[in-house]
């Protein structure tokens, strides 16, 4: 492996990792959020 691939893998893994985190950040929303209208009904 080259450098500037591994360099590019590391980027890349990089921003799995961040978007891994949104992810579970909209999955609590949408928890939250079903949970208080389940309440509200």
């Amino acid at each position: 492996m080259e450098v500037n691939e591994a360099r590019r893998l590391k980027e890349l893994e990089r921003e799995n990792t961040e978007l891994k985190k949104m992810l579970a950040e909209e999955m609590l929303k949408n928890r939250v959020l079903s949970y208080v209208c389940e309440k509200k009904l």
